[in-house]
């Protein structure tokens, strides 16, 4: 097998590679200044197993680089063409809410199968769809990062009271926080649009006994945990910390949640950020290692690999 990382994901397919004993050789992206991308791969592909890791933050910028870079591969030789994409964009318009909307997250799905004969993410944000199987044509697997989050907290907040941000995220981070042995609430929201929600906290005594620490799965325009931190400290809890999945931070989010009073914000490497501090390249390698590719015919992966990561 031989990783090929897009831009920005070099460090994190060189762990994964590390964890699988296989190559790690990074696409050539050239951007000409109308627009217009060349996509250059490197030499070698012919008969091996291909996967291409990129972190699908911006997909209308990558997707069409993404399918050149596929269709390339193949024509070069290769035998299998998959999609390590630690964050997985385009899931949550999982159905049509007004009248001539399209339900992107199958059509996104739908795209990168047809561009792709495998994939693995990390925590995708899926609502109403219950498995990624049944959107992708190809192979899918999640990988969850649950149990990274707990050995962080427990490295490092031992005293963590832990909060959902919505409704929605109660059973994710009810379950983080059995794992953790940690008490946790959930906060209520009601979102007013793209950039406004209203959060109320609940009257609780845990909440100023520990150390409160905001989860969620994704932060893009940050508005929900600064106002979460901005009813945490109102109600005079410590300062809370961040813990998030996929740090979007879109705009200047991130300089919000600062502003705002977090003492600490914390997410792992699915998308390139400062406040990276939690690795999945030991979970990815493993999803890798045991995906089962013998709905293609052609046998698992598991087999070429001849190995299980650790």
């Amino acid at each position: 097998m031989i990783l090929i990382p897009f831009t920005g994901m070099a460090p994190l397919a060189e762990e994964i590679a590390e964890y699988l004993g296989v190559e790690s050789r990074p696409v050539d992206w050239h951007h000409f200044p109308d627009g217009e991308s060349l996509v250059t791969l490197p030499e070698g592909l012919s008969g091996a197993d291909v996967a291409f890791v990129a972190t699908l933050r911006d997909p209308d910028r990558l997707a069409l680089p993404l399918r050149f870079a596929a269709v390339t591969a193949r024509e070069l030789g290769a035998r299998r063409v998959g999609l390590v994409a630690p964050y997985l964009g385009y899931m949550r318009q999982d159905r049509r809410f007004r009248t001539g909307q399209s339900v992107s997250a199958r059509l996104f799905a739908d795209f990168l199968g047809e561009s792709f004969d495998w994939l693995v993410t990390v925590d995708p944000h899926l609502h109403r769809i219950a498995r990624l199987e049944d959107v992708f044509p190809v192979p899918a697997i999640r990988v969850a990062t649950a149990p990274l989050i707990v050995d962080w907290i427990r490295k490092n907040v031992p005293d963590a009271v832990l909060l959902g941000p919505d409704s929605e995220s109660q059973q994710w981070v009810g379950e983080v926080a059995r794992l953790a042995d940690r008490p946790y609430e959930v906060l209520a929201k009601r979102r007013i649009g793209d950039r406004a929600v209203e959060i109320s906290v609940p009257e609780s005594t845990a909440l100023h006994r520990g150390t409160p620490a905001i989860l969620d799965d994704i932060a893009s325009s940050g508005r929900t945990m600064v106002r979460a931190i901005e009813r945490l400290l109102a109600a005079g809890t410590r300062r809370p910390l961040c813990l998030i999945i996929h740090g979007i931070f879109a705009g200047r989010a991130f300089e919000d949640l600062a502003a705002a009073g977090a003492q600490r914000v914390v997410t792992t490497d699915t998308v390139p950020h400062p406040t990276n501090e939690i690795g999945t390249a030991g979970v990815i390698a493993r999803a890798i290692s045991e995906l089962d590719l013998s709905a293609t015919g052609t046998g698992s992966l598991q087999d070429l690999l001849g190995k299980k990561s650790d």
